[in-house]
């Protein structure tokens, strides 16, 4: 039974979505939401491939959002209840960004992980991270943006790229 990375996946999606805030409107707000869900879910089965991994992190804890808040200029909200920023995973967010980025990386990750434990008896779909159509474009052009995303993508696209087997792939 896979474990659950349900709460670093929720932390870390939230965290993109506000350093990269979608466009305005309920509909665009939720189809950003769904692929920053999509890039979190399939970053974290890639940082913790195996159930021991994921239950290690239950143990240690993901690190929080600091140095990423830090690195963008992102400011906890004053009065917020800021307990969910503990669960967001530093390592999870960058190859999050480098995915919503890059569409060769996406593909190759999620071909990845689709045979992952994580995945068995599920029939996961990321069409949303590796197809996005012209309105999830439109809603997440922040949050697609390669420049605005490199300072997070950065701090750990080398390990991600090791991950996947060292190749690089081209932006689409």
């Amino acid at each position: 039974m896979p474990a659950d990375l349900s709460s670093v996946i929720a932390a870390t999606a939230q965290w993109l979505l506000r350093a990269y805030p979608p466009e305005r409107g309920a509909l665009s707000g939720a189809l950003a939401e769904a692929q920053c869900r999509q890039a979190a879910t399939v970053a974290a089965w890639l940082r913790y491939p195996t159930a021991l991994d994921a239950g290690l992190l239950d143990v240690v804890g993901p690190g929080g959002s600091g140095r990423l808040d830090w690195v963008t200029g992102v400011d906890a909200v004053p009065g917020e209840d800021a307990g969910w920023r503990t669960w967001v995973d530093e390592v999870v967010a960058s190859w999050a960004a480098c995915l919503l980025a890059d569409r060769g990386l996406a593909v190759a990750a999620i071909a990845t992980v689709t045979g992952s434990v994580h995945a068995a008896g599920l029939a996961p779909d990321f069409r949303r991270l590796a197809d996005p159509d012209r309105r999830d474009r439109q809603a997440a052009v922040l949050l697609r943006h390669p420049d605005l995303l490199s300072p997070v993508a950065d701090l750990h696209r080398a390990d991600l790229l090791a991950r996947l087997g060292g190749g690089t792939a081209q932006a689409a």
